[in-house]
């Protein structure tokens, strides 16, 4: 008999539970890399995870550590209920661009300022996902959504919001990074910023965020293939990736 390689295992901190998003969404794999993440630093037992309204309402279903339900937006204020209130364990939000960087910007905004020893996990996708597809903060110039049908037009309707760069300026932040899921390469990059967040928080040095560009098949109207070369040829220019702010890093 031929001995077979295993190549893949569900991570311990990833339950079992069949995911409820639609078919290529990356969101699956923010989940499996946030678990592991977890997991490998022997954290997951003393994490707490802080669930937002949006498509990744549900993701205490998914991330095997205790989990809290958040207002839509109050993400960061939870977390840093839940920070001073258990300072020995760690903490983490889960947030959605609409969720985030609209109705929650003064909040997260207002938690990096105060160096709030926290770290958010923000999924831009660019679209509001659940309520229907419209424009989202973080939509392109040129985006057609259900909102705007003929193309995000800045002067009408504004320019997106790089949430990453306003972050990094804020000096209670300490650690701030985009990366993408769009392909394997930048899934490791992905993988390493959650990591280093994580690590910068179990030491106590402030305010951490990795934003994670994805995708929305349903709402973008594409196929999930598609979607991840949109990623690349229609977000990446106007969210570049990089690492913002590594103190002491």
């Amino acid at each position: 008999m031929i001995a077979e390689t295993c190549v893949y295992e569900r991570p311990v901190g990833l339950t079992a539970a069949h995911t409820h998003y639609c078919p290529g969404c990356t969101h699956g794999i923010a989940h499996r890399l946030t678990a592991e993440t977890l997991e490998e630093l022997g954290i997951l037992g003393r994490t707490i995870g802080v669930a937002s309204v949006g498509c990744s309402v549900f993701a205490y279903n998914y991330i095997a550590c205790d989990f809290v339900g958040a207002a839509h937006g109050r993400a960061p204020a939870v977390a840093t209920g839940l920070k001073r209130v258990l300072p020995d364990r760690i903490i983490f939000t889960y947030q959605g661009d609409g969720d985030l960087a609209s109705i929650g910007l003064a909040e997260v905004l207002h938690a990096a300022a105060r160096g709030e020893k926290i770290t958010v996990i923000f999924i831009n996708n660019a679209i509001y996902g659940m309520t229907g597809g419209q424009m989202a903060p973080t939509s392109p110039p040129g985006m057609v959504t259900s909102s705007s049908p003929g193309g995000r037009n800045p002067q009408q309707m504004g320019y997106p919001i790089r949430v990453s760069e306003l972050v990094a300026q804020i000096e209670g932040a300490v650690y701030v990074a985009r990366r993408s899921l769009h392909n394997p390469a930048e899934i490791r990059k992905a993988k390493k910023a959650l990591r280093l967040a994580f690590e910068h928080q179990i030491a106590g040095h402030g305010f951490t965020m990795v934003e994670l560009l994805s995708n929305c098949p349903t709402n973008w109207g594409l196929t999930p293939i598609e979607s991840l070369r949109w990623i690349e040829e229609r977000m990446i220019p106007v969210f570049p990736l990089g690492e913002f702010k590594n103190v002491g890093g």
